[in-house]
């Protein structure tokens, strides 16, 4: 699937706790391969606001069955009209699979409010060069990021490194070589290939350290503050995850953002001989709600149960849709890949894989 997953930076999800809930019209879809498409929405009269790399949560009802899925937008604010997330179809994917081969311009479709922490400012007095890594339908929120700092940062420049199967796998591959030929000098793109045409003249395989290394040497006198930005499957973070840290970029200055599916990574554990059944209070969008959560539940499953209308969308510890502080008490995370260590210390919990240790947990939800 693509769902739009985490990121470690100060700014703020986008507002609009008023009415959370929308539904929006398809006006066109894109085939961008054989196997994406990009979804593009028209605007409501009442805009959607939202920040380059943040993600969308789509509500379908398929097969009678109320489906959640986060999808990155591949457009940005400020610069499109529309509203634009794209969708890769992925192996057994009940939603992503569904939205490639029935939705079609006109319907229209619930969605909830944007979200999600892999953004940043921008501003033209910034002069900065974002080293971006991606994997497959990984740069969907690359894409809106890029499109931003080259439109609202004149002094900054990207790198992209975008791995991918193939050729015809590339997803905006014209796009792509429209704003790298539009900004001369401010948008270098490397592209990593498992398989090549005996014609190909870039980097065959998958990404290695000794390809990462040169990418990275043609700029690294280049004087500009630096940070890294990587979006793609599990497999591809970890490994780009690790090169960068062989390579000493410090991790302070690495945002990710995963895209897994929830049914493989939702982790299931028995609750302890000793659980028992314990009070959350949930402050969400000024009101104040006591969850009672049975052992072995995640406090979002509890809410749910018990009507309370909580943001959410994977349910499996990777998206930040139902990311929350916890004010007092203890949670303990089932998964945390879905949280960086800093957040993890700011006391940052999410609450479809959280489970009260105690009987005095508090926890907002912004």
């Amino acid at each position: 699937m693509a769902f739009g997953f985490f990121k470690k930076s100060a700014a703020p999800a986008a507002s609009g706790k008023d009415n959370p809930y929308r539904d929006l019209t398809v006006k066109n879809i894109i085939r961008e391969t054989s196997d994406s498409v990009s979804l593009v929405f028209e605007q409501p009269s009442e805009k959607i606001t939202y920040r380059s790399g943040q993600f969308l949560t789509l509500i379908l009802t398929i097969d009678g069955k109320e489906e959640r899925r986060s999808y990155s937008f591949s457009s940005a604010p400020d610069i499109d009209s529309d509203l634009c997330v794209t969708v890769k179809r992925v192996n057994g994917g009940l939603v992503s699979n569904w939205l490639n081969d029935n939705l079609k311009a006109g319907d229209s479709v619930r969605v909830r409010e944007a979200t999600g922490q892999f953004t940043t400012e921008f501003a033209a007095a910034q002069k900065r060069h974002l080293v971006m890594l991606a994997g497959g339908s990984g740069i969907t929120p690359i894409m809106s990021i890029i499109k931003s700092v080259l439109t609202k940062e004149p002094q900054s420049r990207c790198t992209l490194i975008y791995c991918n199967r193939n050729a015809e796998s590339i997803i905006f591959k014209t796009e792509l070589e429209q704003w790298e030929n539009n900004c001369p000098g401010r948008l270098s793109i490397v592209h990593v290939l498992e398989k090549a045409a005996p014609d190909w003249k870039g980097y065959t395989g998958y990404l290695t350290p000794s390809i990462l290394q040169e990418a990275l040497s043609a700029f690294s006198a280049d004087g500009l503050e630096k940070s890294y930005w990587m979006c793609g499957p599990e497999i591809f973070m970890t490994r780009a995850a690790k090169y960068l840290a062989e390579l000493s970029v410090p991790a302070e200055v690495v945002f990710k953002e995963n895209f897994g599916g929830a049914a493989a990574d939702k982790k299931k554990t028995e609750a302890p001989a000793d659980a028992k059944v314990r009070t959350v209070t949930i402050r969400y969008d000024d009101d104040e709600h006591k969850v009672q959560v049975e052992p072995g539940r995640s406090i979002l499953e509890s809410a749910l149960e018990q009507g309370i209308d909580l943001p959410f969308s994977c349910q499996s510890g990777m998206c930040t849709a139902c990311r929350g502080k916890a004010l007092a008490g203890k949670v303990e995370l089932i998964n945390q890949q879905g949280l960086s260590q800093a957040e993890l210390g700011e006391g940052y919990v999410l609450t479809c894989v959280g489970r009260p240790l105690t009987d005095d947990v508090v926890i907002e939800i912004m």
